[in-house]
């Protein structure tokens, strides 16, 4: 069946007015409200230019901080100002680049002090510079707080009869005391145009593509470094008796070496200057830092930052005018504290296969040789002066560490199989090789002064020997034969591997410390090998030890780093 179009009758399109006339009815107050809601307020937009015409014109007529001009007349003189027909104007005079906000225009965010002389950062009215608030409600000035009738409140009055305040001073008075409470921070506060000229002096002295010397110091009193360096003045204190007494270990703490500008890694390397108050310490952020040592605020002196290259070993050089570090790498680093240049010694000339990493080395106390750590059983010796190849020492399985004597004219090697080897330098040649009573997977050697050598091992026991009597002689009380000395006493107080043995300068205290623990440390008095038992206690906060430094010709200031990354600083008092 065929559908039936449904057409409008004759009469119905006769009563339809024509399309002409049609008028749409009158807009009601809710049809109103909702355009304006949807659309915007096109009298409210107009009424608001007209009122801020002067002000704009005269704010971009105004000159910047330098005297100049920034915009000279936002349109032409006389139009778009208070009164004036908008539509006379043309369509981009409507409209500006923001470039922030002028003197007195509105609501800003501002940093500065104030009453009570405290740092402020928030939001205020009036005039003043700084970015626009983020968010403004202007439902705060409606409000009304009472300040008195809740006592958490009271704080936040001005005076005594101070109670109502609206929401926008409620919020003022709230971030004030915030900030009271918790002062902005150093790192948040902008730099000052003094600090940033003394971070870019300092990076303009160092050499080289891939490093940076940054100037990490916040205390503006500081001395320089240059006037340490060039200073004859010798600030170790010698013991006040000379002798410290076995039964008990004076010891006082003093302020951290890095309280202030510390770490980002655990401690790797630490030493101290040879005849001025500083103090070097590196780890795994591969910086190198120098702090100056006063023992109450040990304000940093300066840094280098070598890029991807982390710190392993660093030293002081003896001449206490350069410092060498490496890493994991195939070279190394010589920083000239007077100049700040840097230079990098990529290899060792017909030595490179053995010397796949530079990141184990140490310098002799005579500061001539630097022996470095290689594979295949060897140690590398250069000059320290002229950083060429002078001697190679090559023993038995993989050596394990190594320590110069006293005058540093050789050094004692140890492999992991707990052998030890005595190296001449000026001979070329190996002088004794001994075995390490009971020792077994070797870990670390020291010598201590021209008297002792102690050895470490992975079980935690500390085989203390006196060359004078463990290795035979002709000496009352001597025991044991060159190839088999005895030690004087097997210290068994830790029960990890030992990854710290270091005597004292003046050979009085050797220290033992074992990264595998926490709070892992022992103090033992030399020549009577007795463990001091008064410290550390169970409330010193060593951490996991993993470097100890001492300083000075005699028993003074002793530094202990750990894998937190603080560096803990002592004295020892007769």
């Amino acid at each position: 069946m065929a559908k039936k179009s449904r057409k409008p009758t004759t009469a119905a399109v006769r009563e339809r007015p024509p399309k002409e006339d049609r008028t749409p009815l009158p807009k009601d107050d809710a049809e109103l409200e909702l355009e304006k809601l949807v659309f915007g307020d096109l009298s409210g937009f107009q009424q608001s230019l007209r009122e801020n015409a002067g002000a704009l014109e005269k704010y971009y007529s105004s000159d910047d901080d330098e005297g100049d001009d920034v915009v000279e007349g936002g349109a032409e003189e006389g139009v778009g100002g208070p009164g004036e027909d908008l539509a006379a104007l043309a369509d981009d005079e409507l409209f500006f680049t923001d470039a922030g906000l002028g003197p007195g225009a509105g609501t800003i965010a501002v940093r500065g002090e104030d009453e009570e002389g405290a740092e402020t950062a928030g939001i205020v009215d009036g005039e003043g510079g700084g970015a626009a608030a983020a968010w403004v409600d202007s439902d705060d000035e409606r409000l009304t707080i009472s300040l008195a009738s809740v006592n958490q409140r009271r704080k936040l009055r001005e005076t005594e009869v101070d109670d109502f305040v609206n929401g926008h001073e409620y919020s003022r008075r709230l971030r004030r005391q915030f900030e009271r409470v918790y002062p902005v921070p150093d790192w948040a506060r902008p730099p000052s145009p003094e600090h940033k000229r003394r971070r870019r002096d300092s990076s303009s002295s160092s050499s080289g593509s891939d490093m940076d010397i940054d100037d990490d110091s916040t205390a503006l009193t500081t001395p320089p470094l240059s006037d340490f360096l060039q200073s004859t003045h010798n600030w170790t204190r010698p013991a006040a008796s000379g002798k410290l007494k076995p039964e008990a270990l004076n010891i006082a703490r003093l302020t951290d070496v890095n309280h202030t500008g510390g770490s980002q890694s655990g401690i790797n390397a630490l030493h101290f200057h040879p005849s001025h108050p500083l103090v070097l310490s590196s780890g795994f952020d591969s910086t190198l830092r120098l702090h100056h040592i006063d023992g109450k605020v040990n304000p940093p002196a300066t840094s280098l930052h070598i890029r991807r290259t982390p710190i392993n070993s660093a030293w002081f050089h003896p001449d206490g005018k350069r410092v060498f570090a490496s890493g994991r790498r195939r070279y190394f680093h010589v920083w000239d504290l007077e100049s700040g240049a840097v230079e990098k010694v990529t290899r060792v000339y017909g030595h490179q296969e053995e010397q796949k990493s530079m990141e184990r080395f140490k310098l002799s106390p005579d500061g001539r040789f630097m022996a470095i750590l290689g594979s295949k059983g060897r140690v590398n010796i250069l000059d320290a002066k002229t950083l060429q190849w002078v001697a190679l020492a090559a023993v038995e399985g993989r050596v394990q560490d190594v320590s110069w004597y006293h005058d540093g004219s050789g050094l004692t090697i140890a492999n992991k199989g707990g052998e030890l080897w005595e190296y001449d330098v000026a001979a070329r040649a190996f002088t004794a090789r001994w075995r390490d009573e009971g020792g077994f997977a070797t870990t670390v050697v020291a010598n201590g002064g021209s008297r002792w050598v102690a050895v470490g091992s992975q079980s935690g026991i500390v085989n203390i020997y006196d060359r004078k009597l463990s290795f035979g002689g002709n000496a009352v009380g001597a025991v044991g034969t060159p190839e088999g000395p005895k030690p004087m006493r097997a210290m068994e107080q830790l029960v990890t591997a030992i990854s710290v043995l270091e005597f004292s300068p003046d050979a009085q205290v050797l220290c033992m410390a074992s990264r595998g623990k926490k709070d892992a440390l022992r103090m033992i008095h030399l020549p009577s090998c007795t463990v001091y038992k008064n410290w550390p206690t169970s409330k010193t906060p060593l951490g996991k030890v993993t470097v100890v430094a001492f300083a000075g010709k005699e028993t003074g200031m002793v530094a202990i780093g750990n894998e937190a990354g603080n560096v803990r600083l002592f004295e020892i008092k007769p």
